[in-house]
C-alpha cells in the first residue's frame, strides 16, 4: 500500500481531531517511557547517556509536532478562535524553549508530559487543565 493510499485510508476512518490525539498519545507514551530515569538523574553524564539512548530523538519529534501545530495556527484559514490560537501558539513557543533546556540537561521532561496530556484530554473533549 502506498503512502498516499495509507493517508487517504486514515483520513477516511479518523477525524483530524482523532489523528491529532493519536499523534500526541504516541509521542507522550514514548516520552514517558524514556524520561522517568532522566528526571530523577542529577549527573550530567547520565543525562547525556539517556538523551543519546533515544530521548533526544523523541524530544525532537515532540518539538516538530508542536512546530507543525504552530505553523497551522498562524495560517489565517485556521478555524479556531483568535484567543485559542494565541494561547496554543504561546504554548508551542514554551514547549520549544523548555525542550531546549531539557536537551541541555537543565530542565525536566515532566512539564512537557503534563502539557501533552492536557492537549490529549482536550482533543478527547475533556476539560483542558494545563499543568494540574
Amino acid at each position: 500500500m502506498s503512502i498516499t493510499a495509507y493517508k487517504r485510508t486514515i483520513t477516511q476512518t479518523e477525524s483530524p481531531r482523532q489523528i491529532e490525539r493519536r499523534v500526541f498519545a504516541n509521542v507522550t507514551a514514548e516520552l514517558e517511557a524514556q524520561s522517568v530515569e532522566f528526571d530523577v538523574t542529577e549527573q550530567s553524564g547520565d543525562k547525556l547517556r539517556i538523551l543519546s539512548g533515544g530521548l533526544r530523538d523523541t524530544l525532537s519529534y515532540n518539538q516538530r509536532i508542536w512546530q507543525t501545530i504552530r505553523s497551522d495556527l498562524v495560517n489565517p484559514a485556521n478555524g479556531l478562535s483568535p484567543d485559542l490560537r494565541a494561547g496554543l501558539i504561546s504554548l508551542s513557543l514554551w514547549v520549544e524553549s523548555h525542550t531546549n533546556e531539557v536537551l541541555k540537561g537543565q530542565k525536566k521532561v515532566k512539564p512537557l508530559l503534563d502539557i501533552n496530556r492536557s492537549i490529549i484530554r482536550g482533543l478527547e473533549g475533556n476539560p483542558m487543565h494545563v499543568m494540574e
